[in-house]
């Protein structure tokens, strides 16, 4: 192991994300949001009519959609005012010359991911990165293997150029269109930087590609948009890293995620998302599955003061199926709202979801999912389970799924458990030799087992130290 290596396993895992840098910007805009804003960033960017005239439209939308509050149970909004944000930081780098080699970083951007780990990582276990600093991607790198293959990995501005009849068709036309909800609005008018992965037929990319997403400037707006469409017989795997260091306002995440699963085709999305305790996590992330097409989530979400994410796949073909795995994590003062929705629109389709949540210190955690069988979708089956996990009285947790069945031959199960850390099995952990806090941590990491396994190493190893550090309320 290099010392390198060696280091980056040392490195206090609080320490890794809670740094943050002296803001420094090429171009920002104001606050707010305007049609001039969204002028103002699309021209920033070179962007060809099409897309100013998409972004203009979803503006249109969230200036005309109210804002979701009469969910039951829902995470208070009432502190997210569009108004107070900056939408749009480039930062002081030369992004639009695509840099694929760290070291012509600055200094301090390149420090931020160095500490994150994410240089090293792409070394020993992925197949490309893809880094995004504030608004903008400011790295962006493929193994030559598979762009031999005509494997695409780059990012969403450049895809804009570059592939443009690819982008024209997909973004945010049949998959998340800007109608679907507030955010999601807003993410089309204003969305800046993510991910833009195309798989050619038959091919299997097996090694992980990965995009890193960090806010380092307090009261900003991070809308990345990430587009993959995995054509027929392809497999590939994307891992999506997200951080934010403590701020004294309020940060606005609001991203946008399109999945196009061709037929017999294998996608899998895993997301760790550790924003700060101010900063508001929305998301919409869609996927569409093609008769045989299979989709898999993964997700991690814990840090956030706030957090609506609900992954939903829509199951258009036969033999289609999709899984769900979503872990939890709620402290004091956060409200972490998560859960899935599978639309199982073909006969034979299958879904499966876990969810696993945490809630200490009075901390709310929340299933919220939704299950829809059409008409005419037989021998079609779905399975949801959720396990809540609390550590004292005060937290709670709910469980709120949604189901409509509207075909008789189908198979539908749902069950959940709710249980709290008994004294019996700390005692007895620690007559075994492990402290109260040891004992503690050692139950919850067999809790979430389920969902570690499914990641690679080292990312499961980065999820339980961030649960961990949960735990001992160090971060936020």
């Amino acid at each position: 192991m290099s010392s390198k290596q060696d280091d980056l396993k040392e490195t206090n895992t609080e320490a890794r994300f809670e740094f943050k840098k002296e803001e420094k910007s090429a171009f920002q805009t104001e606050k707010g949001l305007t049609e001039e804003t969204v002028r103002v960033i699309s021209e920033d960017k070179d962007e060809p009519e099409w897309m100013l005239e998409r972004r203009l439209r979803a503006l249109k939308q969230f200036q005309e959609m109210p804002m979701p509050t009469d969910w039951p149970g829902q995470p208070d909004l009432s502190e997210v005012d569009v108004d107070e944000i900056i939408p749009y930081i480039r930062p002081d780098v030369d992004v639009r010359a695509g840099v694929d080699d760290w070291t012509e970083l600055p200094d301090e951007i390149k420090d931020t991911f160095d500490k994150l780990g994410i240089p090293e990582a792409e070394k020993n276990a992925l197949s490309g990165v893809g880094a995004q600093y504030e608004s903008e991607v400011v790295y962006q790198n493929m193994q030559e293997r598979w762009e031999e293959k005509g494997v695409i990995f780059c990012n969403m501005d450049e895809a804009v150029q570059e592939h443009e009849e690819l982008v024209r068709e997909h973004f945010m036309t049949k998959c998340v269109p800007p109608s679907d909800n507030k955010f999601a609005a807003l993410h089309g008018a204003i969305w800046s930087g993510g991910s833009f992965v195309y798989v050619p037929e038959n091919t299997t990319v097996d090694m992980p590609v990965q995009a890193y997403f960090r806010m380092n400037s307090e009261g900003m707006g991070q809308f990345e948009h990430t587009l993959i469409i995995a054509e027929e017989g392809s497999e590939v795997h994307y891992i999506e890293g997200c951080s934010a260091p403590k701020y004294s306002a309020f940060n606005l995440h609001s991203g946008g995620v399109e999945v196009f699963v061709g037929e017999d085709a294998h996608v899998q999305y895993s997301t760790v998302q550790n924003w700060s305790k101010n900063t508001y996590n929305l998301n919409t992330k869609r996927a569409i599955a093609e008769k045989g097409g299979r989709m898999e989530w993964i997700s991690g979400s814990m840090g956030s003061k706030a957090t609506m994410l609900y992954p939903s796949t829509i199951l258009k073909g036969r033999g289609a199926s999709d899984n769900h795995i979503t872990i939890a994590f709620a402290g004091e003062g956060q409200n972490i709202d998560t859960g899935a929705k599978v639309y199982h629109n073909a006969p034979d389709t299958k879904s499966t979801v876990e969810s696993k949540s945490i809630a200490k210190d009075g901390g709310r955690t929340n299933y919220r999912g939704l299950v829809h069988i059409a008409d005419g979708a037989e021998n079609s089956s779905t399975a949801v389970e959720c396990d809540a996990l609390m550590f004292d009285n005060e937290s709670t947790s709910d469980t709120m799924p949604y189901m409509e069945i509207n075909e008789s031959k189908v198979d539908v199960a749902h069950e959940a458990t709710v249980g709290k850390i008994g004294d019996e099995d700390i005692f007895y952990l620690q007559s075994r030799g492990l402290d109260d806090d040891d004992a503690k941590q050692m139950i919850v990491s067999g809790f979430i087992e389920p969902i570690t396994e499914e990641l690679p190493i080292e990312y499961a190893v980065e999820l339980n130290r961030l649960v961990e550090l949960e735990m001992e309320g160090s971060l936020g």
